[in-house]
């Protein structure tokens, strides 16, 4: 008897996720820059953009199911440290912020932690203080500052708040998230490139994904480390091959 298709779970969207990040990363260290003329390599980083709005529905999944929040921020700070290393390495940006540029001085964990924060902030329910709107309001707009110079900027922030806010309404989750990335495509094409601008609008792909995706954590705990552990390590790889391939120059915007 066929076994009936029952939906992803958690841990299979994050190995989506994670393969579709390799291949992102992999294709900005062997063809580094913004060459929009290779159809083959815009297809390779039109699906690496699974991989950034699947992290932040699972941010938001992640939270509404931790049963300890403290250890589940403590993972994110910790691994967020780590990741600035591993990310400026992979990519040649100086390990100091700010010395050559305001944009991608840091991974993107950095923003996975605020955004978790920024959840913890919104939820009434679970936060053992009360804030007033304009409090609130305040915070989450500091939230997005801290965030900004990191990979994908604030919108992992604003994104997995978007989520959380609509949860069960997968057409509003996706819709929301698409209309704040007009904002990041509208920065990407007047700055830097218009196709790889327009390429971002490529986050859409994690619909069917999220649409699917039935609830479950999967089976294997240990994925909650191997994300982390997977991330710092495939970053590490990428700036030897960087090294080995260019020498030490710069394979991103802001190096």
């Amino acid at each position: 008897m066929e076994k009936q298709f029952k939906g992803f779970s958690g841990n299979q969207l994050k190995i989506f996720a994670i393969t579709a990040m390799l291949m992102d990363h992999l294709a900005s260290t062997i063809w580094p820059g913004y060459d929009n003329k290779m159809w083959w390599l815009l297809g390779i980083h039109f699906i690496g953009r699974l991989a950034a709005p699947t992290m932040w529905f699972m941010i938001a999944e992640g939270y509404q199911y931790t049963r300890n929040f403290k250890k589940y921020l403590l993972r994110l700070l910790v691994f967020s440290v780590l990741a600035h290393f591993a990310y400026n390495f992979c990519f040649g940006i100086s390990f100091v912020p700010f010395r050559n540029s305001v944009l991608n001085q840091t991974s993107v964990i950095w923003a996975l932690f605020c955004a978790a924060v920024a959840l913890y902030v919104y939820d009434d329910e679970k936060r053992s203080f009360p804030l007033k709107e304009w409090q609130k309001t305040l915070l989450l707009m500091g939230l997005c500052i801290l965030a900004f110079p990191s990979d994908w900027s604030c919108f992992p922030v604003l994104c997995t708040l978007h989520i959380y806010q609509n949860r069960g309404n997968l057409k509003k989750q996706v819709l929301g998230m698409m209309a704040y990335m007009s904002m990041y495509v509208f920065v990407w094409c007047l700055c830097i490139d218009v196709v790889y601008g327009l390429l971002q609008f490529g986050i859409i792909i994690v619909w069917p994904f999220m649409y699917f995706y039935n609830g479950t954590r999967g089976k294997a705990k240990w994925m909650k480390w191997f994300f982390y552990v997977f991330y710092v390590g495939h970053l590490v790889l990428c700036g030897i091959l960087r090294l080995l391939l260019h020498g030490n120059v710069s394979t991103i915007i802001g190096g």
